[in-house]
């Protein structure tokens, strides 16, 4: 079997910048473990999968490790694909996906994505003892989100000086973290860490900020955000927030078209 391959630089303004993704066409669904394998064997931290439907398309991602119910930077990628490459005259686009309907749409070069918004909920203080001590620094507080922790920092410099101890972040009960803090020439910055899904440190996590949206639109009291996520390649998102719904807008860049044999 002869299947094309796209990989996409998502949140990027430029080559070699944003979130790398590999997306996958289908006809229909491959079993789930030969999904599983090229998702390794392409090693990246996210391999989108979609196929056609009536009302639009089915989309899964899987890390090298593991399917994850929701990968911001992988339907961009996905979108970028449809929209550019396999149906130019396209400006919208309907996913159905674990995390229900995801919409993206089009503007010139920038596609925006429509996601849920995710709510936090407090933390023991043994826990935040623990979280805190796997991410590192000192954070101002530290609050739970579906599948991941999101660490509070006083400073843009705090987050980026982190050097968490992931053995010992995979090794807790929910083996993900957000860590952010105010920004400088933005409205705030994050990173994130899932060594729990195999990825050390993802470089730009749209779910992520279906959490940090809501929580700094409430907090600096503004719908409109622009966010920086500042791992080594680093992206930004232009936000806003939307009570049940967090929209999420960025650029991409094609960086290899191919074909797998399987």
């Amino acid at each position: 079997m002869r299947l094309p391959i796209y990989q996409v630089d998502a949140f990027a303004d430029r080559l070699f910048a944003g979130n790398p993704a590999a997306v996958v066409p289908l006809a229909e669904w491959l079993p789930d473990s030969v999904m599983q394998s090229i998702a390794a064997e392409n090693n990246l931290a996210e391999t989108a999968f979609f196929v056609p439907e009536e009302d639009g398309f089915g989309l899964r991602w899987f890390t090298p490790a593991i399917e994850v119910p929701l990968c911001g930077h992988a339907t961009l990628a996905s979108a970028f694909v449809l929209m550019t490459i396999l149906d130019p005259a396209r400006t919208a686009v309907r996913f159905r996906s674990k995390s229900g309907a995801l919409q993206v749409t089009r503007a010139g070069d920038v596609f925006t994505l429509d996601f849920p918004s995710r709510g936090l909920t407090p933390v023991s203080e043994d826990e935040a003892r623990r979280v805190a001590s796997a991410v590192g620094g000192k954070p101002v507080s530290i609050q739970f989100s579906v599948d991941r922790y999101m660490v509070l920092y006083a400073s843009a410099d705090e987050v980026k000086a982190l050097s968490p101890d992931l053995r010992a972040l995979a090794a807790s009960t929910r083996g993900r973290a957000i860590a952010t803090a105010p920004g400088e020439d933005c409205d705030f910055v994050s990173r994130f860490f899932a060594p729990a899904a195999g990825i050390d440190e993802d470089p730009v996590t749209g779910s992520a900020h279906c959490t940090l949206v809501p929580y700094w639109a409430a907090r600096l009291g503004k719908s409109s955000l622009v966010a920086r996520q500042i791992s080594a390649r680093g992206g930004t998102l232009q936000c806003r927030h939307a009570g049940e719904r967090t929209y999420m807008g960025g650029t991409a860049r094609l960086y290899l078209e191919g074909t797998i044999h399987v």
